[in-house]
Order: C-alpha cells, then structure tokens, then sequence
C-alpha cells in the first residue's frame, strides 16, 4: 500500500511540474505559429471592455492531458482561467508548489524559475498579457460541493473536463473509478448552479456515452449523432467501465442542469489523440479502447486530436448564450483500415489485433457516425474569430 501511494505521489508530482513546464512552452509554440492571429484576437478583445470584465473562467482537472490544451486555448482567446486541482490524497504534493496560507496563486507565483524562462523566451508583450495574472489554482476536492462553490465563485462559466485516474495507480478505469466520476460530476453541476456567478457549463462526456447500443434491436438506427446514447445495462453487461461511467456522469449531469436550470452543454470526443497521448493520459487511452475491436469493426472507433478538442470546448462556450445547446459529437478521424489501427497500435504500444483483430467475430453491421452539428458551430465561430483578427 506505501508503495502504491509513494508511486501516486510521484506521479502526481510529475504531472504538476509538467503542467508548469507545459503552459511555458505552448506559450513560445503558439508564437511562433500563431502570433498573427494571436495579434489581432488580443487586440479586439483589449477593445471590448466589457467582455474583458466578463471573461473568468473555471477549468477542472486543469493538469490533465486535455486541462492544458483547454488552459492554452482559453488564454489565447483573452480568458482569465481557475485551474481546479482535486487534492484528493494529494494536498502536500500541490501545497510544496503553493503557498500554505494562499489557495489562489497567479502563474507569476507558481515558480520565479518559470517567470525567468519566459523573460529569457523573450516572448511577445501580448503573450506576456495573456499568461501575467490569468492563471490561478484553486485547490478543492470534487467530493465537497461547498469547496467546489468557494472555487467557482466568480467565474463566468466552468468547464469540466472529467478527467480521472486511478487513485492507486496500478488498476486503470475500474468499476469504482466509474461511480466517482457520476458524483463528481453531480457535485460540480450543484456547485455551478448554486454559484450565482457562474452562468454556463461544458462538461467533456465521451464518444462512448453515445456508441454502445443493444444492436438486437431491429429498428437501430444505422446514424450515431448527438441523439444517440449507449445503453447502459450493455456498459455494464460488457464491463465497459469507462463507457459507464462518462454515460452516467453525462445523465445526471442532465439531470441537474434541468432540475437546477443550469444552461449546459456537453461534449462527447473520440478517443483524444495528439503529441505523446498514451504517456500524458494513460489511464483514459487504455479504458477507452476496451471493445475496440468491436468499435473498429462497426465503424465507430474514432479519435481526435486534443487541440482540436479544446477548440471545440471554446467554441461551444462562447456559442451558448447564441446558438449552442444540447450535445456535440467531437472527432477528426474514424479509423475505417488495418493500417490505420495498425499505426494507432504502434502510438499507443499495443497489439494491432487489441483494435483491428478478430474483428470477423462482430455482427458486420456498419454504422455511420456523424459530428455535423459541431462541425457546422465551429466552421461559423472559428471563422468569426479570424474575421476578428
């Protein structure tokens, strides 16, 4: 048992020290690719006081694989971001990084060694005003609604990115890592409905919440959208615990958002590929590809690329008080040939045949998945934030 924890303590170190790292080098990545448009996005933003008083926002799991890309997005579009770090068994590991006395702490403070590096970066005076002061952590567990509240508090709108591991860091998604997800989510959707600041909500779901239905039945329809939901007593039938448990979290995620008149919208991404995805998050990589084989075989094995993702988390937010509602079907890439699963096998370091083998056993009922409705947001936001520039 010390062990286990000693190993999770590690890891967690290692992930908040990569967190800091990271948010520095997307810093001078995003420069050089994007610095003209970066340009023209701070500039209308610096124009429009009254979004700038307007744009705090929460991000949970904020050190996640996803968290960072999410982070990195939002700065770049002029956001203030909360990072919410879940000290579940970890608080000493987070609080050697912060000050004992402070929960909230701008990324100036994380570290002076940091603040060093991007001087010595000589990044642009924009960037500079994008990363100085816009980043805070707050610490609180997800088991603790009136915490959660406290790091909501002021926030214009959280965004909950689900993103869980295995507390002992030896079992991956298990049946019980299933049901905290369910009440993490119940919590934080209590949180943001009962925190008077917080007007909308985007909760990261999964491709696998809308996939895994009972192809008994005869009228299924061949067409997976944002209609489709995967059945749960399958989920359960199949041990498909990480499906299990993004469907539940989603469901009573619903369900309070209607009960509690939470304006919310949530996202369903394939499995979420980009640089070095099965080392940065390994626990999701490997529960989301249980029945792989069956996924490849119907058609319904996609990923998407983190990036792409996080975009459409931004586009989705920024389209709620307009024309977003309801849930998005997010993906880039339906892995449809033995040479595509192959490569995705060789990314990840597994077997070909855990995705593309004995796919001949599976009913060769082919389903067609669709992500119109994203697509049709974000080609209209995404192409009003270049027309911003």
């Amino acid at each position: 048992m010390g062990i286990a924890r000693a190993q999770d303590e590690e890891s967690e170190r290692r992930e908040f020290e990569d967190f800091r790292k990271t948010l520095v080098a997307l810093a001078a990545t995003e420069r050089s690719k994007e610095n003209d448009d970066f340009k023209g996005l701070m500039s209308s933003h610096i124009a429009d006081l009254d979004l700038q008083q307007d744009k705090l926002v929460c991000v949970t799991s904020g050190v996640s694989f996803l968290g960072l890309a999410l982070v990195n997005r939002l700065l770049l579009r002029g956001y203030s971001v909360r990072i919410l770090v879940d000290n579940q068994g970890n608080h000493s590991i987070v609080q050697n990084s912060l000050e004992s006395d402070k929960v909230r702490k701008p990324l100036s403070d994380l570290s002076a060694e940091d603040v060093e590096k991007l001087r010595e970066m000589q990044v642009s005076g924009e960037m500079m005003m994008a990363c100085n002061n816009k980043i805070s952590v707050v610490i609180a567990k997800q088991t603790e609604i009136q915490g959660l509240m406290e790091a909501f508090d002021g926030c214009r709108g959280v965004f909950h990115t689900s993103a869980f591991v295995d507390p002992s860091g030896i079992s991956g998604y298990s049946k019980s890592m299933a049901e905290i997800e369910v009440k993490a989510s119940e919590n934080v959707m209590k949180a943001c409905a009962r925190t008077s600041s917080v007007r909308n909500c985007v909760l990261t779901s999964s491709l696998l919440a809308c996939i895994w239905r009972d192809s008994s039945q005869h009228d299924l329809p061949l067409l997976v959208n944002h209609d489709s939901w995967s059945n749960e007593a399958l989920c359960v039938e199949k041990k498909l615990w990480f499906a299990l448990g993004k469907l539940k979290a989603e469901k009573v995620a619903w369900k309070i958002a209607e009960e509690m008149s939470l304006k919310l919208t949530t996202i369903c991404p394939g499995l979420i590929t980009g640089p070095q995805f099965s080392h940065r998050n390994p626990t999701a990589t490997i529960a989301y590809l249980k029945g792989a084989q069956e996924m490849y075989a119907k058609g319904l094995l996609a990923t998407v690329d983190v990036i792409r993702l996080a975009e459409a988390h931004v586009a989705v937010f920024e389209a709620m008080n307009k024309t977003a509602f309801g849930r998005y079907i997010c993906f880039d890439r339906i892995i449809a040939r033995d040479e595509e699963a192959e490569k995705l096998a060789s990314e990840i370091g597994i077997p070909p045949n855990r995705i593309c083998g004995n796919s001949l056993e599976f009913i060769p009922t082919h389903f067609e998945l669709s992500n119109k409705k994203l697509n049709n947001l974000m080609s209209r936001t995404i192409g009003n934030w270049h027309g911003q520039s």
